[in-house]
């Protein structure tokens, strides 16, 4: 997709962000948990959106700087933030206009499965982080692609395009499958050490009426897979 692609529903996709189940109660809670006290460090938020997560990252004593591919994004991010973080229009396929080694923390929050080749990116990130800085990433978990694609091939680097309804504006994204060995492949290739693989619960303050009926009780789901890993 073009780094603009959320450019054109960007309110309506900020709005459902705020409040859905994968994102407030799942995926930003697990995230958050992940990267624990951050009091003081720098933190880049790639691929921020509107920012939530850099929200709640200076909200814990964080100093952030986030970027977005797309303008309108990070207008709505500036918005909010005011002047509690530097936000930057950027593209994780291209270089980044920020220093070597100048970030204790990157956050990559759902936002490789949109790319085809992580090579560049990854390298990037590896540039802008510390020697011992983490890189944080969620992404789709994999299996979510065999469930949904079961005759298609598991093993493959494959694209694949979902349809989505944000308060009547209609859009589609498209994402890129990679099996679980591909992404540590690619992690570790890029200079990473494995720290953390993560399938975590859901967020107990979930209201029940986002819960769907057939987790009959269960406090997880497969949604997305997170990662720490370590720059050395």
């Amino acid at each position: 997709m073009r780094p603009d692609h959320y450019d054109g529903f960007a309110e309506r996709y900020a709005a459902e962000n705020e409040s859905s189940l994968f994102n407030a109660y799942y995926e930003r809670p697990a995230m958050l948990e992940l990267a624990g006290d951050v009091r003081g460090r720098r933190i880049l938020d790639a691929g921020c959106g509107t920012a939530p997560l850099s929200e709640a990252l200076a909200a814990r004593g964080a100093v952030v700087t986030g970027f977005d591919g797309s303008p309108a994004m990070v207008e709505l991010a500036r918005e909010r933030l005011g002047g509690d973080a530097t936000l930057l229009v950027a593209d994780l396929g291209a270089p980044l206009p920020l220093a070597d080694g100048a970030f204790d923390d990157v956050i990559v929050s759902l936002v490789l499965h949109y790319l085809e080749d992580w090579t560049a990116p990854l390298a990037e990130l590896r540039r802008v982080l510390r020697p011992g800085g983490r890189l944080l990433v969620s992404v789709n978990h994999p299996i979510g692609y065999e469930v949904a694609f079961p005759d298609a091939d598991y093993f493959a680097v494959a694209s694949w395009s979902e349809e989505y309804d944000f308060d009547g504006q209609r859009a589609t994204l498209t994402y890129w499958h990679r099996p679980l060995h591909a992404m540590t492949a690619a992690f570790t290739d890029a200079g990473f050490r494995l720290s953390v693989i993560s399938e975590p619960p859901f967020s107990p303050d979930t209201p029940r009426k986002l819960l769907p009926p057939e987790l009959d009780g269960r406090t997880a789901f497969l949604c997305f897979i997170f990662f720490v890993l370590e720059a050395h």
